[in-house]
């Protein structure tokens, strides 16, 4: 009778702790957030020139100028802070359930924000619906406490400046929350100037679309764990529909919304079923539910980068920002 050899199973990249490149990882992310913050740092402080001159001749020691670099120190601190805080909240729940989770994993990257985010590996199953609700929800509701107030404090430190041609510039879009708290710090502004946000302002910015992006409720996002800890399977439909949304919003806002539909896609919108799916969820968590959806309308910014939707690029439209 012949015997069938079962098949090793490869152990997976994060099977082991590997404490060394999570600090390495760290490390890499905050000095690519920190070379971002000078190119913040410059437009901020000498935006009165670029909006009379359009240019200015960068030397080495405007570059090292101690006020450029503490700009851009606060820049990549402030930033970082609120996506550990993000992935602290993960990791730390995973913790007082028993759940076994890595360290956060950052990621460095020549973006216009030094980094794409920061993510955990959960290596333990999760069966019960309030662990998925809370380890779901802890991430953004850390980053929109730690965003929010930094986006007022360097709001507050902002400049207006007569407005300068759009083509050529990055214009980024305005979560209604940035609304607001702009227009009790800074008031009416005129329709022919633009704030130029100061470097912590922008890195609460960045931690108030973070939060966003991670509140839709589909797939392996934040918003997907919360939306199936309450609906189950059927979160799985409601998936779908929100990956036709994000082709949508790709067309008409902001083609970087193809690249999660994409993501999405690949991570895939299944669950593994909780033990206790009848159970529903205390009075506590369904308030907080409330409170997330607040905080999802107050961050979203359907395009985050103006100018850059899929129209616009068949139509030849460069980057506009603001």
């Amino acid at each position: 009778m012949p015997v069938t050899k079962e098949k090793k199973r490869r152990p997976s990249f994060f099977a082991k702790d590997r404490t060394w490149l999570n600090v390495v990882l760290f490390v890499v992310t905050l000095v690519s957030c920190f070379f971002v913050g000078i190119n913040l740092s410059l437009n901020y402080k000498y935006a009165e020139i670029l909006t009379q001159n359009g240019e200015f001749s960068l030397t080495r020691s405007i570059v090292l100028d101690p006020e450029i670099l503490l700009l851009s120190v606060l820049y990549a601190v402030v930033l970082i802070v609120i996506l550990l805080g993000h992935e602290m909240g993960h990791y730390l729940t995973c913790g007082h359930y028993g759940i076994n989770a890595t360290l956060p994993f950052f990621i460095p990257a020549p973006t216009i924000i030094g980094t794409i985010g920061a993510f955990i590996r959960i290596r333990s199953p999760i069966t019960r619906k309030h662990q998925l609700f809370d380890i779901g929800i802890s991430g953004p509701l850390i980053s929109f406490v730690l965003g929010a107030p930094a986006l007022a404090v360097g709001l507050y430190f902002s400049k207006t400046v007569p407005a300068v041609p759009s083509e050529g510039s990055i214009i980024f879009g305005e979560p209604l929350f940035l609304k607001m708290i702009a227009s009790l710090l800074l008031g009416n502004i005129p329709q022919n100037f633009d704030i130029v946000l100061h470097p912590v302002a922008f890195a609460g910015w960045v931690g108030i679309l973070i939060t966003a992006l991670n509140l839709f409720p589909i797939g392996q996002l934040d918003g997907g764990h919360i939306f199936y800890a309450i609906l189950g399977e059927r979160s799985r439909d409601y998936g779908r529909i929100f990956l036709v949304v994000f082709v949508v919003m790709g067309v008409f806002f902001w083609a970087g919304w193809f690249v999660w539909a994409l993501l999405i896609s690949i991570l895939g919108l299944k669950h593994p079923r909780l033990f206790d799916d009848d159970v529903p969820l205390s009075k506590g968590r369904r308030f907080l539910v409330g409170v997330i959806l607040v905080i999802f309308v107050l961050s979203f910014i359907p395009d985050p980068v103006k100018g850059f939707s899929l129209i616009d690029i068949f139509n030849g439209g460069s980057f506009s920002n603001y």
